[in-house]
Protein backbone atom coordinates (compact mmCIF):
# COMPACT_ATOMS: atom_id res chain seq x y z
CA UNK A 1 0.00 0.00 0.00
CA UNK A 2 2.81 2.37 0.95
CA UNK A 3 4.59 1.61 -2.34
CA UNK A 4 1.45 2.43 -4.27
CA UNK A 5 1.15 5.81 -2.55
CA UNK A 6 4.82 6.56 -3.17
CA UNK A 7 4.39 5.69 -6.81
CA UNK A 8 1.43 7.98 -7.12
CA UNK A 9 3.37 10.82 -5.48
CA UNK A 10 6.26 10.34 -7.90
CA UNK A 11 3.85 10.47 -10.83
CA UNK A 12 2.30 13.61 -9.39
CA UNK A 13 5.71 15.23 -8.95
CA UNK A 14 6.62 14.38 -12.52
CA UNK A 15 3.37 15.95 -13.73
CA UNK A 16 4.11 19.08 -11.71
CA UNK A 17 7.59 19.29 -13.15
CA UNK A 18 6.24 18.86 -16.67
CA UNK A 19 3.59 21.48 -16.01
CA UNK A 20 6.23 23.86 -14.66
CA UNK A 21 8.40 23.25 -17.66
CA UNK A 22 5.45 23.86 -19.95
CA UNK A 23 4.60 27.06 -18.10
CA UNK A 24 8.21 28.20 -18.38
CA UNK A 25 8.25 27.36 -22.08
CA UNK A 26 4.99 29.20 -22.60
CA UNK A 27 6.35 32.27 -20.79
CA UNK A 28 9.58 32.04 -22.74
CA UNK A 29 7.70 31.69 -26.02
CA UNK A 30 5.43 34.55 -25.05
CA UNK A 31 8.46 36.66 -24.20
CA UNK A 32 10.11 35.80 -27.49
CA UNK A 33 6.92 36.63 -29.40
CA UNK A 34 6.53 39.90 -27.52
CA UNK A 35 10.19 40.74 -28.13
CA UNK A 36 9.79 39.95 -31.81
CA UNK A 37 6.65 42.04 -32.01
CA UNK A 38 8.43 44.86 -30.20
CA UNK A 39 11.37 44.72 -32.61
CA UNK A 40 8.97 44.54 -35.53
CA UNK A 41 6.96 47.49 -34.23
CA UNK A 42 10.18 49.41 -33.60
CA UNK A 43 11.43 48.72 -37.11
CA UNK A 44 8.06 49.64 -38.55
CA UNK A 45 8.10 52.89 -36.56
CA UNK A 46 11.64 53.63 -37.77
CA UNK A 47 10.59 52.81 -41.34
CA UNK A 48 7.59 55.13 -41.05
CA UNK A 49 9.85 57.87 -39.66
CA UNK A 50 12.23 57.37 -42.60
CA UNK A 51 9.33 57.53 -45.04
CA UNK A 52 8.04 60.67 -43.36
CA UNK A 53 11.52 62.22 -43.49
CA UNK A 54 11.87 61.29 -47.16
CA UNK A 55 8.42 62.69 -47.89
CA UNK A 56 9.32 65.90 -46.06
CA UNK A 57 12.60 66.17 -47.96
CA UNK A 58 10.84 65.47 -51.26
CA UNK A 59 8.32 68.20 -50.45
CA UNK A 60 11.16 70.61 -49.59
CA UNK A 61 12.90 69.76 -52.88
CA UNK A 62 9.63 70.23 -54.78
CA UNK A 63 9.05 73.59 -53.12
CA UNK A 64 12.63 74.64 -53.88
CA UNK A 65 12.26 73.56 -57.51
CA UNK A 66 9.00 75.49 -57.76
CA UNK A 67 10.66 78.56 -56.22
CA UNK A 68 13.58 78.33 -58.65
CA UNK A 69 11.14 77.82 -61.54
CA UNK A 70 9.13 80.89 -60.48
CA UNK A 71 12.32 82.94 -60.22
CA UNK A 72 13.50 81.74 -63.63
CA UNK A 73 10.11 82.49 -65.16
CA UNK A 74 10.08 85.93 -63.54
CA UNK A 75 13.62 86.58 -64.78
CA UNK A 76 12.72 85.40 -68.29
CA UNK A 77 9.63 87.58 -68.30
CA UNK A 78 11.63 90.58 -67.09
CA UNK A 79 14.17 89.97 -69.85
CA UNK A 80 11.39 89.62 -72.40
CA UNK A 81 9.81 92.86 -71.28
CA UNK A 82 13.20 94.61 -71.39
CA UNK A 83 13.71 93.36 -74.94
CA UNK A 84 10.22 94.44 -75.94
CA UNK A 85 10.97 97.88 -74.56
CA UNK A 86 14.06 98.06 -76.75
CA UNK A 87 12.22 97.07 -79.91
CA UNK A 88 9.06 99.08 -79.43
CA UNK A 89 10.76 102.44 -78.89
CA UNK A 90 13.13 104.55 -80.98
CA UNK A 91 16.86 104.03 -80.57
CA UNK A 92 18.50 106.21 -77.96
CA UNK A 93 21.52 108.26 -78.98
CA UNK A 94 23.69 105.93 -76.92
CA UNK A 95 22.26 102.92 -78.75
CA UNK A 96 22.94 104.52 -82.14
CA UNK A 97 26.50 105.28 -81.06
CA UNK A 98 27.07 101.73 -79.83
CA UNK A 99 25.85 100.26 -83.12
CA UNK A 100 27.81 102.61 -85.34
CA UNK A 101 30.95 102.04 -83.23
CA UNK A 102 30.44 98.34 -82.67
CA UNK A 103 33.89 97.52 -84.05
CA UNK A 104 35.70 99.59 -81.41
CA UNK A 105 37.67 97.66 -78.80
CA UNK A 106 35.87 97.53 -75.47
CA UNK A 107 38.40 95.68 -73.35
CA UNK A 108 36.65 92.35 -73.91
CA UNK A 109 36.67 89.87 -76.75
CA UNK A 110 33.15 89.74 -78.11
CA UNK A 111 31.58 88.36 -81.27
CA UNK A 112 28.28 89.03 -83.00
CA UNK A 113 27.03 86.20 -85.22
CA UNK A 114 24.87 87.72 -87.95
CA UNK A 115 22.87 85.99 -90.68
CA UNK A 116 21.51 87.64 -93.83
CA UNK A 117 18.91 86.75 -96.48
CA UNK A 118 16.75 84.41 -94.41
CA UNK A 119 14.73 82.97 -93.07
CA UNK A 120 14.57 79.75 -95.06
CA UNK A 121 13.12 76.37 -94.19
CA UNK A 122 16.11 74.33 -95.48
CA UNK A 123 18.69 76.14 -93.32
CA UNK A 124 17.35 78.50 -90.65
CA UNK A 125 15.75 75.84 -88.38
CA UNK A 126 19.03 73.93 -88.19
CA UNK A 127 20.92 77.07 -87.24
CA UNK A 128 18.31 77.92 -84.62
CA UNK A 129 18.49 74.40 -83.17
CA UNK A 130 22.26 74.66 -82.85
CA UNK A 131 22.18 78.13 -81.32
CA UNK A 132 19.57 76.94 -78.81
CA UNK A 133 21.66 73.92 -77.79
CA UNK A 134 24.74 76.10 -77.38
CA UNK A 135 22.81 78.93 -75.68
CA UNK A 136 24.18 81.49 -78.14
CA UNK A 137 22.36 84.67 -79.22
CA UNK A 138 22.56 85.88 -82.80
CA UNK A 139 21.23 88.65 -85.03
CA UNK A 140 19.14 87.83 -88.11
CA UNK A 141 18.79 90.37 -90.92
CA UNK A 142 15.47 89.49 -92.49
CA UNK A 143 15.03 89.65 -96.27
CA UNK A 144 11.44 90.44 -97.17
CA UNK A 145 11.19 88.19 -100.23
CA UNK A 146 12.05 85.17 -98.07
CA UNK A 147 10.40 86.37 -94.90
CA UNK A 148 6.92 86.62 -96.40
CA UNK A 149 6.88 82.81 -96.85
CA UNK A 150 8.53 81.91 -93.53
CA UNK A 151 6.90 84.11 -90.94
CA UNK A 152 6.84 81.32 -88.32
CA UNK A 153 10.65 81.28 -88.37
CA UNK A 154 10.79 85.01 -87.70
CA UNK A 155 8.67 84.48 -84.60
CA UNK A 156 10.85 81.60 -83.49
CA UNK A 157 13.98 83.74 -83.87
CA UNK A 158 12.46 86.44 -81.71
CA UNK A 159 11.00 84.05 -79.13
CA UNK A 160 14.37 82.34 -78.70
CA UNK A 161 16.11 85.60 -77.86
CA UNK A 162 17.71 86.50 -81.18
CA UNK A 163 17.60 90.03 -82.53
CA UNK A 164 15.40 90.37 -85.61
CA UNK A 165 16.78 93.12 -87.84
CA UNK A 166 16.04 94.28 -91.39
CA UNK A 167 17.77 93.57 -94.71
CA UNK A 168 15.25 95.23 -97.00
CA UNK A 169 12.81 93.50 -99.31
CA UNK A 170 14.15 92.87 -102.80
CA UNK A 171 17.98 92.71 -102.53
CA UNK A 172 18.05 94.31 -106.00
CA UNK A 173 20.69 97.00 -105.78
CA UNK A 174 19.27 99.13 -108.59
CA UNK A 175 15.92 99.16 -106.82
CA UNK A 176 17.16 99.50 -103.23
CA UNK A 177 19.55 102.36 -104.02
CA UNK A 178 17.59 104.21 -106.70
CA UNK A 179 16.77 106.94 -104.15
CA UNK A 180 17.09 107.33 -100.36
CA UNK A 181 13.30 107.07 -100.17
CA UNK A 182 13.45 103.75 -102.07
CA UNK A 183 15.88 102.42 -99.45
CA UNK A 184 13.54 103.54 -96.68
CA UNK A 185 10.55 102.00 -98.47
CA UNK A 186 12.39 98.66 -98.70
CA UNK A 187 13.05 98.88 -94.97
CA UNK A 188 9.42 99.60 -94.13
CA UNK A 189 8.10 96.89 -96.45
CA UNK A 190 10.11 94.23 -94.65
CA UNK A 191 9.45 95.84 -91.29
CA UNK A 192 5.73 95.29 -91.81
CA UNK A 193 6.31 91.61 -92.56
CA UNK A 194 8.23 91.33 -89.28
CA UNK A 195 5.49 93.11 -87.34
CA UNK A 196 2.86 90.79 -88.76
CA UNK A 197 4.97 87.69 -88.09
CA UNK A 198 5.47 88.69 -84.46
CA UNK A 199 1.87 89.78 -84.02
CA UNK A 200 3.16 93.09 -82.69
CA UNK A 201 2.53 96.26 -84.69
CA UNK A 202 4.68 98.21 -82.24
CA UNK A 203 7.82 96.28 -83.17
CA UNK A 204 10.73 98.39 -84.44
CA UNK A 205 13.91 96.65 -85.50
CA UNK A 206 15.58 100.08 -85.81
CA UNK A 207 18.44 98.41 -87.67
CA UNK A 208 19.19 97.93 -91.36
CA UNK A 209 21.88 96.04 -93.20
CA UNK A 210 22.57 97.36 -96.67
CA UNK A 211 22.55 94.62 -99.33
CA UNK A 212 26.17 94.41 -100.42
CA UNK A 213 27.27 96.57 -97.48
CA UNK A 214 26.92 100.29 -96.86
CA UNK A 215 30.08 101.25 -98.74
CA UNK A 216 31.72 100.59 -102.09
CA UNK A 217 30.57 99.53 -105.51
CA UNK A 218 28.86 101.54 -108.20
CA UNK A 219 26.17 102.58 -105.73
CA UNK A 220 28.61 103.96 -103.15
CA UNK A 221 27.37 107.55 -103.39
CA UNK A 222 23.73 106.45 -103.35
CA UNK A 223 24.44 104.38 -100.24
CA UNK A 224 25.92 107.39 -98.44
CA UNK A 225 22.78 109.38 -99.20
CA UNK A 226 20.60 106.51 -98.01
CA UNK A 227 22.62 106.11 -94.80
CA UNK A 228 22.07 109.74 -93.89
CA UNK A 229 18.37 109.48 -94.72
CA UNK A 230 17.92 106.33 -92.62
CA UNK A 231 19.63 107.97 -89.65
CA UNK A 232 17.34 110.98 -90.00
CA UNK A 233 14.45 108.53 -89.67
CA UNK A 234 15.88 106.90 -86.55
CA UNK A 235 17.28 103.82 -88.28
CA UNK A 236 20.85 102.69 -87.70
CA UNK A 237 22.81 100.43 -90.03
CA UNK A 238 25.36 97.69 -89.48
CA UNK A 239 28.03 96.15 -91.69
CA UNK A 240 30.63 93.54 -90.63
CA UNK A 241 34.37 93.16 -90.10
CA UNK A 242 34.63 89.40 -90.65
CA UNK A 243 32.92 87.10 -93.11
CA UNK A 244 32.72 83.48 -94.20
CA UNK A 245 32.29 84.35 -97.88
CA UNK A 246 29.49 81.80 -98.03
CA UNK A 247 27.89 83.97 -100.73
CA UNK A 248 31.09 84.30 -102.77
CA UNK A 249 32.07 80.85 -103.97
CA UNK A 250 33.52 79.03 -100.95
CA UNK A 251 32.45 75.44 -101.45
CA UNK A 252 33.60 73.59 -98.34
CA UNK A 253 32.91 74.19 -94.67
CA UNK A 254 36.67 74.19 -94.09
CA UNK A 255 37.05 77.09 -96.52
CA UNK A 256 34.23 78.99 -94.83
CA UNK A 257 35.77 78.54 -91.40
CA UNK A 258 39.22 79.60 -92.59
CA UNK A 259 37.76 82.71 -94.21
CA UNK A 260 36.23 83.73 -90.89
CA UNK A 261 39.43 83.02 -88.97
CA UNK A 262 41.52 84.97 -91.48
CA UNK A 263 39.21 87.99 -91.37
CA UNK A 264 38.94 87.99 -87.58
CA UNK A 265 42.67 88.39 -87.22
CA UNK A 266 43.42 89.98 -83.86
CA UNK A 267 40.19 91.94 -83.60
CA UNK A 268 38.55 92.14 -80.18
CA UNK A 269 35.05 93.17 -81.33
CA UNK A 270 33.95 91.04 -84.25
CA UNK A 271 30.81 91.13 -86.40
CA UNK A 272 30.68 88.04 -88.61
CA UNK A 273 28.65 88.03 -91.83
CA UNK A 274 27.00 84.74 -92.74
CA UNK A 275 23.82 83.74 -94.56
CA UNK A 276 20.86 81.48 -93.81
CA UNK A 277 19.26 81.46 -97.25
CA UNK A 278 18.03 78.14 -98.60
CA UNK A 279 21.29 77.28 -100.42
CA UNK A 280 23.60 77.92 -97.45
CA UNK A 281 23.56 74.57 -95.65
CA UNK A 282 27.38 74.66 -95.56
CA UNK A 283 27.12 77.65 -93.26
CA UNK A 284 25.20 75.53 -90.77
CA UNK A 285 27.67 72.66 -91.16
CA UNK A 286 30.59 75.01 -90.50
CA UNK A 287 28.96 76.72 -87.52
CA UNK A 288 29.82 74.16 -84.76
CA UNK A 289 33.52 74.40 -85.62
CA UNK A 290 33.32 78.19 -85.67
CA UNK A 291 31.63 78.26 -82.26
CA UNK A 292 34.35 76.02 -80.83
CA UNK A 293 37.07 78.20 -82.34
CA UNK A 294 35.57 81.38 -80.91
CA UNK A 295 35.16 79.86 -77.44
CA UNK A 296 38.68 78.49 -77.44
CA UNK A 297 39.93 81.96 -78.28
CA UNK A 298 38.07 83.65 -75.46
CA UNK A 299 35.20 85.36 -77.31
CA UNK A 300 31.83 85.90 -75.65
CA UNK A 301 28.74 85.78 -77.85
CA UNK A 302 26.54 88.89 -78.09
CA UNK A 303 23.66 90.20 -80.13
CA UNK A 304 22.25 93.66 -80.70
CA UNK A 305 20.15 93.56 -77.54
CA UNK A 306 23.40 93.70 -75.60
CA UNK A 307 24.44 97.08 -76.97
CA UNK A 308 21.20 99.06 -77.25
Amino acid sequence: MYEIIRGEERKLNIVKVVVCILIILIFAATFVVLEMNYDKAKKEAEYIEELQALAKRADEIRQEEERIKREEEAKAEAERQAKLQKVTTPLTEDAKYNILHIYNDTGEKRVFLTFDDGPSKPVTPFILDLLKRENIPATFFILGTNAQYNTELIKREFDEGHYVANHGFSHRYAQVYSTPQATLDEFYQTEQIIKDALGNQEYRSNLFRFPGGSNGGIYHTAKQNSKAFLLENGIAYLDWNSLSQDAAGSYTKEQLLQNVIDTIGDKESVVILMHDASDKILTYEMLPDLINYLRENGYSFKNIYDII
